[in-house]
């Protein structure tokens, strides 16, 4: 009897254990929890009616057929602006905003795009850039600054001679004399540097 009690708890206790265990594997990282990709949704009426679109990238053109006049803010910051490529007057957005007259003042809404970190958001990933280092080269499976991915093109479209240039600074940045190759890598509809291995000569 004394036996099968014994075996009761230790069955207790590693099943216990068993689940901290299981718990702490589960964790997300830090990281995780503090990165929210930008997501908002623009509504043609006040108080978030009418037709709506939902926004989870910068959009240089809307081509919407009517105005903006309201929007959720999910997460992120957003600049809303009266042209098309975020020219013009612009104006930041922050949270909920049941009527963008008052903070629009008269301009109508042209293009939009996720800003800045506020509220602990980056619009980049973070990063998890596995390195290797020779003596002549260094291979960077996600290149990061402050550990978040970098953009393979700061502005315009995300070519492969943009994303070149971009591979070249950022080795610079880090002590080399540039890429001597580069991948992009698409995350959420947005463009990173991948696989970048950088060089001391003849790139």
């Amino acid at each position: 009897m004394k036996t099968m009690f014994r075996l009761s708890i230790l069955a207790a206790a590693a099943v216990a254990i068993g689940g901290g265990l299981l718990a702490t594997s589960n964790a997300q990282p830090p990281e995780d929890k503090m990165y929210r990709p930008p997501e908002a949704t623009i509504y043609r009426d006040a108080a978030y009616r009418g037709p709506a679109v939902f926004i989870g990238e910068e959009k240089p053109d809307l081509g919407l057929a009517w105005p903006v006049n309201s929007i959720r803010v999910a997460s992120g910051r957003w600049e809303l602006c009266e042209k098309t490529r975020f020219r013009g007057n612009c104006r930041t957005v922050e949270r909920d905003t049941p009527m963008l007259n008052n903070v629009l003042r008269g301009i109508t809404i042209q293009s939009i795009r996720p800003v800045g970190t506020g509220g602990g958001w980056n619009p980049n990933p973070p990063a998890n850039d596995q390195v290797a280092r020779g003596n002549f080269a260094e291979f960077h499976t996600q290149p990061a600054t402050g550990n978040f991915r970098v953009p393979a093109c700061a502005t315009g479209s995300a070519t492969a001679a943009c994303a070149a240039r971009t591979a070249d600074n950022w080795c610079r940045s880090i002590g080399w004399n540039g890429s001597a190759r580069e991948h992009m890598e698409t995350i959420s509809g947005r463009i990173y540097l991948a696989d970048v291995l950088c060089v001391r000569s003849g790139y």
